[in-house]
């Protein structure tokens, strides 16, 4: 293998390194914003609210105390006399509870899903640690749902109205009605209160807050997966920083604002759109709160005062499950293209369209046929070695006609040995490939074919639900880390490793390191002179990603780390196959065929090899003359 091959190797290792340092966040960054204070506590959270109230009651011609009940009750004893319970509404996927004081969510729990006790059912939020406020500009003061009591009415249909009364018979009402699995429909309208709003202003305040628990037992890689996230008006998505405290201010319409953890999701969509201007804001927490960061939302939408139109809302609260989530999508009655499946992060574009069109299709097939998810992993594997494996099987010919001809070459450049030679070298070396009709570069080609599928599958098993919770062999849940049995986790944080060590990533680096010795010995067998030498600073690089690897994927799933060592036990048992099928005497014998072929008919010298002698040939030309201008 020739110089333009280590120079590729070398470019590749770049880009793997410089993928892990862009995918895993040092813990510097993430121990800066850390909050010391009880990120759940109830006197945070309703200061941090009235912090909100305050800053967007800036600037207008208001009250300095916010007295939102002073409109809907006649007198303090009235007010008091508003009673805070509890009302549920439940399918067979969904549980909801509504609180009467603010008279919106409470608390949701997906039922179907194991939580980390295994226990059936995922508490998804609570009403210690989440919060949703809609504030409305009256006459004389800002009116803050929070501060009123409503009071419910469940239909047969299992809708539900909530309802606060005002004086007279003004009325504020939210209407609830939950679909058949994970969709919530929803209205809010003022009826009769056209005499106590502001009729010039048209938009109502919408301040969502909410502490995202930690679902998976992988604190940090589960964080690294959870971010607050919202879909533009005319398209495409964004989302927050996972990693860092980060507040950005929308300069567009946006449809959707999602609180997202890696495998579920609450999201607030709305009929009109939230207005340009929309305020979001996340910030990682400590792992010892077990909250792995705060979300808050501060939202405008379109709000009638004269109460004949009502603002329309929707709220997604399920799983991160592709396929499902196109489903719900579906029973929106907004008529646009939401995108919510874009809460399934599938890569950037070349890896997205890989994972979207060929292994979510792959996926869904096999897991129909009731498969364990190993075994799934596994035959996905075998597929994709499959389909790889013409073109791996010619780049391995290629390597090994460059072994065969090793002899040949190192006769035909002998006489180049010094340094001053390696121009002549290297040119009398793409004479002979060329003559042969050999690729120098062709060796290369296995990693290059493999890495966009070993990073689109970077991306698709973390964030695959459906390896959540599921076992296989000595792996208790595909979805996170298995420590090492009889050892498990420890108390004190080590740095770099943490407080667990992953099997299965040792498995895939000891399985890397393997194979990648393997690959060393394949090339040297080709290298010729000093690039026996220059091969040796390629081998050190080769052995020390591995170990960069085991850093970087303690904390990832079994299930990556399983698909990983398949995949390298399946590459090393193909080029064991093929040297082993490989007759080098036979594969000699065609090769000097092709050679007197080419003398007898010198043009039909061509390919890589030709054109790499061609180029060479123009640069020792260009050389020469630069040098006879000195």
């Amino acid at each position: 293998m020739n110089r333009n091959t280590l120079i590729g190797f070398s470019l590749i290792a770049v880009v793997l390194i410089a993928f892990s340092y862009m995918s895993s966040p040092s813990q510097a960054e993430i121990d800066a914003y850390n909050h010391e204070q009880d990120s759940i506590a109830a006197v945070k959270m309703a200061q941090e609210q009235q912090q909100i109230v305050q800053d967007t009651l800036k600037g207008q011609k208001a009250v300095a105390a916010i007295d939102s009940a002073a409109l809907f009750f006649p007198s303090m004893s009235d007010s008091l006399a508003g009673v805070n319970s509890l009302v549920t509404l439940k399918n067979d996927s969904l549980e909801l509870t509504f609180n009467t004081q603010g008279g919106t969510i409470a608390s949701a729990r997906i039922l179907g899903h194991k939580d980390t006790l295994n226990n059936m059912g995922v508490q998804l939020f609570t009403e210690s640690g989440q919060h949703m406020d809609f504030i409305i500009k009256g006459l004389k003061q800002y009116i803050n749902t929070r501060d009123l009591y409503f009071t419910p009415t469940q239909e047969a249909d299992g809708s539900l109205t909530m309802t606060a009364q005002a004086q007279g018979n003004g009325q504020l009402i939210f209407k609830y009605r939950l679909g058949p699995d994970y969709m919530l429909h929803f209205s809010m309208q003022a009826i009769g209160l056209g005499d106590q709003l502001d009729p010039t202003n048209k938009e109502v305040v919408i301040l969502w807050q909410d502490s995202c628990r930690q679902q998976e037992r992988g604190f940090t890689f589960e964080n690294q997966r959870s971010a607050l996230t919202y879909k533009f008006h005319n398209g495409g998505t964004d989302y927050l920083s996972e990693t860092s405290e980060k507040k950005e201010t929308t300069e567009e319409p946006i449809d959707w604002v999602a609180f997202k953890n890696q495998y579920f999701s609450a999201v607030l969509i709305s009929r009109d759109a939230f207005n340009t201007g929309a305020e979001l804001a996340s910030t990682p927490l400590d792992k010892s709160t077990r909250i792995l960061k705060n979300y808050d939302a501060r939202l405008t939408t379109k709000f009638d005062p004269t109460g004949l139109q009502a603002s329309e809302f929707e709220m997604y609260l399920g799983p991160n499950d592709f396929r499902l989530i196109q489903d719900v999508e579906a029973q929106s009655e907004f008529g646009k293209d939401l995108e919510l499946e874009r809460l399934v992060y599938l890569g950037w574009p070349l890896f997205r369209f890989i994972n979207r069109w060929f292994t979510l299709y792959v996926f869904d097939w096999l897991t129909k046929l009731g498969l364990p998810m190993g075994i799934v992993l596994i035959l996905i594997t075998m597929l994709l070695k499959l389909i790889t494996y013409p073109m791996v099987k010619k780049s391995y010919m290629s390597s090994a006609k460059m072994r065969v001809l090793k002899p040949k070459l190192e006769e035909a450049t002998k006489q180049y040995n010094k340094p001053e030679d390696q121009m002549q070298k290297q040119q009398a070396m793409m004479q002979l490939y060329a003559k042969y009709g050999v690729s120098p570069l062709g060796g290369c080609l296995p990693m290059l074919i493999q890495m966009p599928i070993w990073i689109a599958m970077f991306n698709f098993v973390p964030n695959a639900i459906q390896l959540r919770r599921e076992s296989f062999l000595w792996m208790e849940d595909l979805s996170t880390y298995d420590p090492i049995p009889f050892i498990g986790q420890w108390d004190t944080h080590i740095w770099g490793i943490g407080d667990h060590l992953s099997l299965t990533c040792i498995l895939f680096c000891v399985s890397n390191i393997l194979y990648s010795y393997m690959t060393m010995r394949q090339q040297r067998d080709q290298m010729v002179g000093q690039q026996a030498e220059q091969m040796k600073m390629m081998q050190y690089m080769m052995y020390v990603m591995p170990v960069m690897f085991f850093f970087m994927f303690n904390d990832y799933g079994s299930g990556l780390n399983f698909y990983y060592f398949i995949s390298l036990f399946f590459s090393a048992a193909i080029m064991w196959t093929l040297r082993k099928t490989t007759d080098d005497e036979k594969l000699l014998a065609i090769l000097e065929a092709k050679y007197k072929e080419n003398q007898n008919n010198p043009k039909k010298a061509s390919g890589l090899a030709a054109r790499l002698e061609e180029m060479q040939k123009r640069a020792a030309e260009m050389q020469k003359q630069q040098q006879n201008r000195k």
